[in-house]
């Protein structure tokens, strides 16, 4: 199969991410709004081109004052750095529908190398009769690496925000061809 241009089904796909919260529990949250320029034959992603864009103020933790924080200068500023980006830069096999995708991933200006797992997870009509395929991808980065240093101690010992964050992608896509 050759490579098609797939756009992203927004009602159907999920940027989501998790860190530590005063290191016992887990915060969960997703970026609502992002789009992708997805061209690649879903049966073989090693040649594919694959560029996401994230609007960093459509952040959603189901809590509106974190996520005005988190939209503040203490992390992503969004207001001086709209968009979080990542470019696809090489894209490895690793088995029958499984890759590592690695990519130029942009938060504030910082610019740093990123590899997902990435598994094809399927293609398939939905009830109108049209072809969607699907993806599942997951990374870990260090928000440190990224400038996103804000922190607050806590009174018991440890840290109000991990560094750590988990990032889960979820997306179904349908052909423009």
């Amino acid at each position: 199969m050759t490579k098609q241009v797939f756009k992203v089904d927004g009602a159907h796909s999920n940027l989501g991410f998790e860190v530590k919260h005063m290191m016992i529990a887990k915060v969960r949250g997703s970026f609502d709004t992002f789009t992708a320029d997805l061209k690649l034959d879903p049966e073989d992603l090693t040649d594919a081109e694959i560029k996401f864009i994230i609007d960093v103020a459509s952040i959603n933790t189901r809590n509106e004052d974190r996520d005005m924080h988190l939209r503040s200068e203490d992390f992503l500023d969004a207001e001086k750095y709209p968009q979080m980006t990542f470019v696809a830069t090489d894209i490895k096999k690793t088995g029958d529908a499984e890759y590592d995708l690695t990519g130029d991933f942009t938060i504030r200006d910082v610019t740093k190398p990123v590899t997902f797992k990435v598994e094809y997870t399927g293609r398939g009509r939905n009830p109108w009769g049209a072809e969607v395929v699907a993806f599942e991808a997951n990374t870990k980065i260090n928000r440190k690496d990224f400038g996103l240093t804000w922190n607050s101690t806590l009174e018991t010992g440890g840290v109000l925000v991990g560094e750590e964050i988990k990032i889960h992608v979820e997306i179904e896509a349908n052909p423009l061809d």
